[in-house]
């Protein structure tokens, strides 16, 4: 049998991997996304643990911080992740270059 982890544990794994990628502590990271400066690194600690569920409200907060999609946080293919965090980093030209690309992929 097959088991997929759970969103929870995606979410975790991608904001700490986000977060990481930006090279933001988990203080900076919370203040960043309004949370009080008092307890923005114990609750960024804890929605990367698990022990707290961020809302969708902080979520997006959180993505918007990381300048990642909300969509990257929850996904839980690693390959889809990456593709999501390329796709945005190309000019809006090319991102059409990609989208051609993939479509024609899609009809063969």
């Amino acid at each position: 049998m097959i088991t997929r982890p759970s969103y929870l544990d995606v979410f975790c794994r991608r904001l700490k991997q986000a977060r990481q990628a930006k090279g933001l502590s988990q203080k900076q990271l919370g203040i960043a996304a309004g949370i009080d400066e008092f307890v923005a690194s114990t609750r960024i600690n804890r929605y990367e643990k698990g022990v707290h569920e961020a809302n969708i409200q902080i979520a997006q907060h959180l993505a918007t911080v990381l300048e990642v999609p909300l969509a990257y946080l929850y996904t839980e293919d690693d390959e889809l992740a990456e593709l999501m965090l390329i796709f945005l980093a190309l000019a809006k030209p090319r991102r059409g270059e990609v989208m051609q690309c993939a479509r024609r992929l899609r009809a063969k």
